[in-house]
């Protein structure tokens, strides 16, 4: 398998706790983030990654260098920030699959990846979205589901329980074949817009999930991770 990790981010809401680093380089317990998330893609069997990075890429590039624990790295960066969308469809030009893991390089979600693969080819996925459901919450948007298929996105308020999109995808390469636009947002310009004319499914997660992207968060992951162990 092979995975696109988006880790171009600025971590604006974490500037006064991490500075001067990209969000996925942010330190959990002296080790950057991003170091978790490519552990956690490697014991699923992942060996090829394509990083979407753009701000202070060369702190990543120099860091993880071109191999890690024998996947090969390479890197898709960012001259500016093209948000979500574009980063991936820069990334895709590089891929060799036909369906391709996509994970957020903020967000740490325990999901089988392969059976989330089987998954979606099984149920002839265009997008197939990690999601967890969570209790009493306000930092994200809900998904509702008929079925295995998603078919609604709802923005973010305060909820007593819902499913949360997880930040794993699978998309088809050939979803952005025909998408001239070089800057846009995945979430918003390619699921939410299309979501009648794609047929995207919800992979339902019962494993850990954190978002370090406010400050709150990141100080919780660094207890969450405090016994970490690298596989």
């Amino acid at each position: 398998m092979e995975a696109i990790i988006l880790a171009g981010g600025f971590g604006t809401r974490l500037k006064d706790v991490v500075s001067n680093v990209p969000k996925p380089m942010a330190p959990i317990n002296n080790i950057p983030f991003l170091k978790y998330i490519l552990d956690y893609v490697y014991k699923n069997g992942v060996n090829r990654v394509i990083l979407a990075v753009g701000y202070k890429h060369d702190i990543i590039t120099n860091y993880f260098g071109n191999k890690y624990k024998g996947m090969d790295l390479i890197y898709s960066i960012e001259d500016k920030p093209l948000f979500t969308g574009g980063a991936i469809k820069k990334a895709l030009n590089v891929c060799k699959n036909k369906n391709v893991l996509v994970v957020n390089g903020d967000t740490y979600l325990d999901v089988r990846l392969e059976d989330m693969m089987k998954f979606h080819d099984i149920n002839n996925g265009d997008i197939t979205v990690a999601i967890k459901h969570m209790e009493n919450f306000n930092r994200y948007g809900t998904v509702e589901l008929s079925n295995i298929k998603i078919i609604q996105f709802n923005e973010k308020q305060q909820r007593e329980s819902g499913f949360i999109n997880g930040g794993i995808y699978i998309l088809n390469k050939s979803l952005f074949n025909n998408i001239r636009e070089n800057k846009f947002s995945f979430e918003k310009d390619i699921m939410e817009k299309l979501i009648l004319d794609l047929n995207i499914l919800g992979f339902i997660t019962k494993g850990y999930f954190i978002d370090i992207g406010i400050p709150s968060d990141y100080y919780k992951a660094q207890n969450d991770f405090k016994y970490y162990t690298e596989k």
